[in-house]
C-alpha cells in the first residue's frame, strides 16, 4: 500500500473511533487515557490540577480547560477520581448535567455498592447511560492482556462498547446488571487480599520476634501456598456456597485443630508483646462458633458468624 493511501486509511480508522473523555488523570486515570490513545481513540482529558493532564497532550490527547468542555467533547465519559463525592463535585453542575444527556458515563472510581446505585439513579435521572466499574489492577496492568476491570450495569451498554473496554484491559468483564455489583465484588476481593497481607505482617512480626530469617519464611510460604489456596477455594468458598458446614469425608480441616494451634499463636504473641488487635478479633469469631456447637464442624462453618456484626 502506498504511504499516502496508508495515511488516509489511518485517519479514517481513527475518525471512526468513538470520542472519549477521561475525567481525572492521576496515575490510574493517566494509564486509562494512555491505553485509549494507543488504541486510536480520540481522547480528551481533564484534571482539577491541569499540570497532571498536560503530559498526555504529547501522546495526542486534548487537554480540556473545564469539565464541561471535556463532557461536550466526548460520547463516552470515563471518570476516575478519588470517590463518588468527588464525582458529584465535578459533574453535578447544571451545565454539565445538561451536556451529559444521551451519553455513556463509565465510573471507574473506588466506592461502595450503595454509592454506585445512587450514582446510577442520578445519571438515569439526567438522561445518561451508566456503567460502574472496579479496577482490579495497578496502573501498569492497564491496557495489557492481564488488566482486569469488573463492570456492572446495563449489559447492552457494555456490549455496544466492548471494543473500547478491551483497549483498557484484556480481562474486562461484565458481571451483572445491578450497578453496585462491581464494587461489592471489589470489596469482597480486597477483604481476601487484606487478610493475606495482614496475615503476612503477623508472620513477619512472629518471625522477627523469634529471629527467623525472613528469606526462610518466604521459602516456606512458597511451599505451603498451594495448600492454603486449596483451603480457600475448595473448602471455604465452595462449602459455604453449598451450605455444607458439618465435617464429612471431604473435610480438609475442622475448627478444633485450628483453634488449638491458634491458641499457641496467641500465647506466643502475648509473650513477645506482638500487637494482638487483629487476632483477638479472630479469637472472638472462633469463640462464637464454638459456643454455638461448631467445634468439630468444617472450618467453613465460621462463615456463619461473619455475615452480620454482633
Amino acid at each position: 500500500m502506498a504511504p499516502r493511501a496508508y495515511w488516509h486509511l489511518l485517519v479514517w480508522s481513527v475518525a471512526m473511533k468513538l470520542s472519549i473523555s477521561v475525567v481525572g488523570t492521576g496515575r490510574m486515570g493517566s494509564a486509562l487515557a494512555r491505553a485509549l490513545l494507543r488504541s486510536g481513540y480520540r481522547t480528551t482529558v481533564w484534571n482539577r490540577t491541569k499540570q497532571k493532564a498536560e503530559p498526555l497532550a504529547t501522546l495526542g490527547a486534548t487537554v480540556a480547560g473545564s469539565v464541561l468542555e471535556a463532557v461536550n467533547a466526548a460520547e463516552i465519559i470515563i471518570v476516575n477520581v478519588s470517590d463518588y463525592q468527588a464525582t458529584a463535585a465535578v459533574l453535578h453542575d447544571d451545565a454539565v448535567a445538561s451536556a451529559i444527556r444521551g451519553k455513556l458515563v463509565v465510573e471507574l472510581t473506588s466506592g461502595t455498592p450503595h454509592g454506585a446505585r445512587e450514582a446510577a439513579e442520578w445519571f438515569a435521572a439526567h438522561g445518561a447511560s451508566y456503567l460502574d466499574g472496579a479496577i482490579m489492577a495497578t496502573p501498569d496492568f492497564i491496557g495489557t492482556d492481564a488488566g482486569t476491570i469488573l463492570i456492572s450495569g446495563p449489559r447492552q451498554a457494555f456490549d455496544a462498547n466492548e471494543e473500547m473496554f478491551r483497549a483498557l484491559g484484556g480481562n474486562v468483564q461484565h458481571i451483572g446488571e445491578e450497578p453496585g455489583r462491581a464494587n461489592a465484588l471489589d470489596s469482597a476481593l480486597l477483604a481476601l487480599m487484606w487478610g493475606a497481607l495482614f496475615g503476612t505482617l503477623h508472620a513477619i512480626a512472629v518471625g522477627q520476634a523469634e529471629e527467623i530469617d525472613l528469606g526462610e519464611l518466604a521459602r516456606q510460604w512458597t511451599a505451603i501456598a498451594p495448600v492454603v489456596d486449596g483451603l480457600v477455594v475448595a473448602d471455604l468458598i465452595n462449602r459455604t456456597n453449598a451450605g455444607r458446614f458439618a465435617s464429612d469425608d471431604e473435610t480438609l480441616s475442622s475448627i478444633s485443630p485450628h483453634y488449638g494451634a491458634f491458641q499457641h499463636l496467641l500465647e506466643l504473641m502475648e509473650a513477645r508483646k506482638i500487637d494482638r488487635s487483629v487476632v483477638d478479633g479472630y479469637d472472638a469469631i472462633f469463640q462464637r462458633a464454638i459456643a454455638a456447637g461448631h467445634l468439630h464442624d468444617d472450618f467453613a462453618a465460621l462463615s456463619q458468624f461473619l455475615g452480620k456484626s454482633r
